[in-house]
């Protein structure tokens, strides 16, 4: 017989509830949600109140718990910022509340829609609002990097000095490290080191610090049903303190395209009437006084990490930690994403 799917300990997690003075009652609607391949999320009902669950993959990383930990930090400090988030309603940094050594936390279930899963009348109506919504993107994230992160808190979230000195390295040996997945043969990624090093050749002598999201892009975005207003920024593990422009080159480094470099597009990559990447750029200036004369070299940092990131996924997929098809749909995504870096590269 097969191994029962993994399941939330819901008597653990209700005691926690009472304990922390949360609504009581029992536990209902509990309900599994679908969205990214890294973390768990849970919705469910109680004493008259939803609640999104929240913790790491149920094959656990070295660094999940770490994450959680800051995405609650994260969560709690942005409370009463212009940066729409998922309000973050109780926190558990220990890991053995509800065994299986993951933290957890819970927060409030966001009233919007992910538009690479699909859009409403209002929205797959209208080209107008759909344009409105890409602009909406952009100022959503341009109001994550005008956050004071000293002033909230977040000063020792990250380490801003030589952030953009150590990504090609750090990521590299990222990629390096999926050799411990059993099975999985290594990297196959054409222009892999030609972009490395055109990266370290022309990366930015200087930036401005600021919150930054670290994985910006549509299928981390809820949108309002009767807008194209940004209710949520979501899937915040990868949050750090260093170049928001990244934040920015990660949003044109996915934009939809049609090709196999748009992560998750959906609907929104056949509708059309979405902004140009030029008319981001231009809607986020408006907003910054960042010096954005190096956005080809932050789009191309976004290809290259993300896909590095995607293949992470694949290799897992060798040693049974993800599914064999979604392996693959990533390891594909992360080959259209650097032939992209080398296409924008050629174009600068």
């Amino acid at each position: 017989m097969p191994e029962p799917a993994p399941s939330i300990d819901l008597e653990a997690l209700a005691a926690w509830m009472d304990a922390e003075g949360l609504p009581a009652g029992p536990i209902a609607a509990v309900e599994p949600l679908v969205g990214g391949t890294q973390n768990v999320l849970v919705r469910f009902e109680r004493g008259g109140h939803t609640f999104v669950l929240r913790r790491g993959p149920w094959h656990l990383r070295p660094t999940s718990n770490d994450a959680l930990r800051r995405e609650m930090r994260v969560l709690a400090a942005l409370a009463g910022s212009a940066v729409p988030h998922p309000g973050l309603l109780a926190a558990c940094p220990d890991e053995d509340v509800l065994g299986g050594g993951a933290v957890f936390y819970l927060m409030e279930a966001v009233d919007g829609f992910n538009p690479t899963v699909g859009l409403p009348a209002l929205h797959a109506g209208d080209p107008a609002v759909r344009h409105a919504m890409g602009l909406a993107a952009v100022d959503a994230v341009a109001a994550l990097g005008a956050v004071d992160h000293e002033a909230v808190g977040l000063g020792d979230v990250g380490q801003p000095a030589g952030f953009l000195e150590r990504q090609v390295s750090r990521w590299l040996s990222e990629l390096e490290s999926y050799s411990r997945h059993e099975g999985y043969p290594g990297p196959s990624i054409p222009g892999l080191a030609d972009v490395a090093a055109w990266l370290d050749a022309h990366r930015p002598a200087t930036f401005t610090p600021g919150l930054s999201h670290g994985d910006y892009h549509l299928a981390n975005l809820m949108f309002r049903y009767d807008g194209p207003e940004v209710a949520a920024i979501v899937d915040w593990e990868m949050c750090t303190v260093g170049d928001p422009l990244l934040d920015l080159g990660w949003l044109l480094a996915t934009w939809p395209t049609g090709d196999q470099g748009s992560i998750g597009g959906g609907p929104l990559s056949t509708e059309g009437g979405l902004p140009t990447r030029a008319e981001l750029v231009a809607r986020y200036a408006e907003q910054t006084t960042r010096d954005l004369s190096a956005m080809a070299w932050y789009e191309v940092l976004a290809c290259f990490k993300l896909g590095i990131i995607l293949e992470g996924t694949h290799a897992r997929a060798f040693a049974g930690k993800a599914p064999v098809e979604v392996g693959d749909l990533l390891h594909a995504t992360a080959l259209g994403l650097f032939s992209r870096a080398k296409e924008r590269i050629a174009q600068s």
